[in-house]
């Protein structure tokens, strides 16, 4: 077994960086699943992880030579409260690895144990949450939004307490970054502007080295991280997902989706959905997420005003200027992912208002989000007697007839030939979701039972999300009424 090729840049930052972490071992580590794409993707698969002792590096018993283990210091806005130290309570840095892209990963361990940031934690994860972040990261990556990703899951033999005692579990996953908003925020919260310029320098270095050579790169840098979040939220926007916990520490430097904890892809669709537990007033329901965004955002700004310009006032109209490209740069990226999923090719100006009135007949009928668009991937622009399967999820299906004849009148207009647009819509509108009461499913299964067979057999629908799979018509379907999750839980 070759060694794991680890390059640990974060150490390099210092000691106000990071406490140095070993994890904690458990009692008896035991493989759920090892993601062979994403090893052999990482040149992983024939390390010490992926070999019969490897569920002892991944639970934490053994560290990997090579590694230098770490928990990441950071702050946060947390529903809008500012917390001045948080960091990493049950995660532990392994190091990095360089990606066929020539992208350095992160390799991280979630649920091993305490560290200096655990106020009072214990460190650990139920294995409800680590299968829920495995099925719904991974789910992600193949819908093709920026995402951490899911390396491992391992079970540990031992239970952690929440409500009730449940069987732990530990997860490995990667990301191009594990540097948030809040690992700025940090520091600038204790006016180390040393820091927050190594930070700045060493992100650029990582995830943005075209920003290197700009008349200044720190200003450059602000408007790419801009940029990613609004490309990543309309994503986000396009396929019904709601990420529930938008804190400035669950906010990626690299514009990819981190922490998946009270996540959930909805099933009807409503403007306002929340299913987080813990979001008791909507602050992060479905519709808010483009606002906090760039709220989110400007709470980097403040972190990074000193390196913008070397006067405040030319500083905070740097930011200004960057952060105003926000809303424009959103409102493009979510109405060409709109026109791809409704079918329109050529644009329009009255695009816009044609795609929002099928989400005002799809909130006012409480419509599957998704089955509503692959339905409508399959029509035909001269068969509205086809329309069946679609207008059933409409508790008034004249909304639908409505709104279906205005589409097909500018796709008439358009000349859209049927095959082509089909596949061009059937490429952006999966057929399969990480539902929640699946999930709900394969983790009441795994907890209670000890099965993993719902678990592998939804994570194995999941890898293929755009194509009809014979047999798998149950897993696109949406919950029966006694099936409905109506929260989800951090697992903190």
């Amino acid at each position: 077994m070759k060694p794991i090729p680890f390059q640990n840049t974060y150490v390099s930052l210092g000691n106000d960086f990071y406490v140095r972490t070993a994890p904690s071992p458990v009692s008896n580590p035991a493989l759920i699943v090892f993601n062979q794409a994403l090893g052999d993707e990482l040149e992983l698969s024939d390390t010490c992880l992926n070999s019969p002792g490897g569920a002892a590096i991944l639970a934490g018993n053994q560290t990997p030579e090579g590694a230098e283990p770490l928990a990441m210091a950071y702050a946060g806005h947390q529903f809008g409260n500012f917390v001045p130290q948080l960091g990493d309570g049950r995660a532990i840095l392994l190091g990095q690895v360089d990606g066929p892209d020539g992208i350095q990963h992160d390799i991280h361990l979630k649920g091993s144990g305490r560290t200096a940031y655990s106020r009072g934690g214990d460190g650990r994860a139920a294995l409800g949450p680590v299968l829920r972040e495995y099925l719904v990261s991974e789910a992600m990556a193949k819908l093709g939004v920026p995402t951490t990703r899911a390396l491992a899951a391992v079970t540990t033999g031992e239970q952690v307490a929440r409500q009730e005692l449940l069987p732990g579990g530990v997860i490995t996953r990667t990301a191009r970054s594990f540097v948030r908003v809040g690992t700025f925020e940090f520091f600038a919260s204790r006016n180390n502007l040393a820091a927050v310029t190594r930070l700045a320098d060493y992100v650029i270095e990582q995830q943005y080295p075209g920003c290197r050579d700009e008349p200044n790169p720190y200003v450059a840098l602000f408007e790419a991280i801009i940029d990613r979040q609004a490309a990543l939220i309309a994503q986000w926007m396009r396929l019904g997902f709601i990420h529930g916990v938008m804190n400035t520490d669950n906010m990626s430097i690299a514009g990819e989706t981190i922490d998946y904890g009270p996540c959930a892809f909805m099933d009807h669709y409503a403007h306002d959905q929340v299913y987080s537990s813990i979001d008791r007033f909507g602050r992060y329901a479905y519709n808010n997420q483009p606002n906090i965004g760039v709220w989110n955002l400007t709470r980097l700004a403040e972190t990074l005003l000193p390196l913008l310009a070397d006067e405040p006032e030319a500083a905070v109209e740097a930011a200004q200027a960057a952060l105003q490209a926000y809303a424009p740069s959103y409102a493009r990226y979510w109405l060409d992912g709109m026109r791809v999923k409704t079918g329109l090719q050529a644009p329009d100006d009255q695009d816009k208002a044609l795609i929002n009135e099928l989400l005002e007949i799809m909130h006012a009928n409480r419509a599957d989000f998704t089955l509503t668009f692959h339905y409508l991937s399959t029509l035909e622009v001269d068969s509205p007697d086809q329309d069946g399967n679609v207008r059933a999820l409409f508790g008034e299906p004249a909304a639908f007839d409505h709104w279906a004849r205005q589409w097909r009148t500018r796709l008439h207009r358009e000349g859209s030939d049927d095959t082509t647009r089909q596949a061009r819509m059937q490429a952006v509108n999966p057929v399969y979701i990480p539902r929640n009461h699946r999930i709900e499913a394969a983790i009441r299964a795994a907890e209670d039972h000890d099965d993993f067979s719902a678990f592998h057999a939804l994570h194995a629908v999941l890898q293929n999300p755009y194509r009809q799979q014979p047999g798998k018509d149950a897993y696109l379907l949406p919950p029966q009424p006694d099936e409905v999750v109506q929260q989800t839980f951090c697992g903190t």
